[in-house]
């Protein structure tokens, strides 16, 4: 197995969030969604793993890697629990399933929680082996703005329902609570309309 390099403290016992996706850029979003869990879930600390390669997104709408990794680093700079990692990249793993996988042995006495906000409840079940998956890790959905009700019909939660705490996989928690606006896809917008108008 390649080997990993942890992006931050790991020990027997602690409680770690990953938090996945493009980042592309990273917003305010992923601090809310981070910044959540932190609270409510008592983490030690979050992950953010920038992918080098989404499944689901086209190449051409996708910034370098290097950029959306400087982006991640750069709003989380001041936020020491927060650890922003390339390990994809180099474990070249495409797929959640097996980062997860990858990661669970490497640091066997880790207590993993999956992150993500409930925009991405609906395209969940077209993540590569997502039920398994589910069964692998808890996870843990935060309440965004314009899918507050996704959780309702999402399959996953169909799948396997809601509970009020993480202990043992399949466990899904929705975490609700004041709800940040930002996206990468408002952001990206607005950097091509500047980039079009610069005055």
């Amino acid at each position: 197995m390649t080997w990993i390099r942890s992006p931050g403290p790991v020990g027997q016992g602690l409680r770690i969030g990953l938090l996945g996706g493009s980042f592309n850029p990273a917003h305010a979003g992923h601090l809310y969604v981070t910044e959540t869990a932190l609270r409510r879930l008592k983490l030690d600390s979050v992950w953010w793993l920038v992918s080098p390669r989404n499944p689901l997104k086209r190449d051409a709408a996708m910034a370098p890697f290097a950029a959306r990794l400087e982006s991640a680093c750069a709003i989380s700079k001041h936020h020491p629990r927060i650890h922003v990692s390339g390990l994809e990249k180099k474990l070249r793993t495409r797929y959640t399933i097996d980062t997860v996988t990858a990661l669970q042995r490497r640091f066997p006495g880790v207590h993993f929680v999956w992150l993500m906000g409930s925009d991405n409840l609906a395209q969940f079940a077209r993540w590569r082996r997502w039920q398994d998956l589910a069964r692998k890790i808890p996870i843990a959905v935060v309440q965004r703005p314009g899918s507050t009700l996704a959780s309702l019909n999402a399959p996953l939660i169909r799948r396997f329902g809601k509970v009020v705490d993480l202990t043992e996989p399949p466990a899904v928690m929705v975490l609700d609570g004041a709800r940040n606006h930002e996206s990468a896809t408002r952001l990206r917008a607005l950097a091509l309309g500047a980039a079009r108008h610069p005055w």
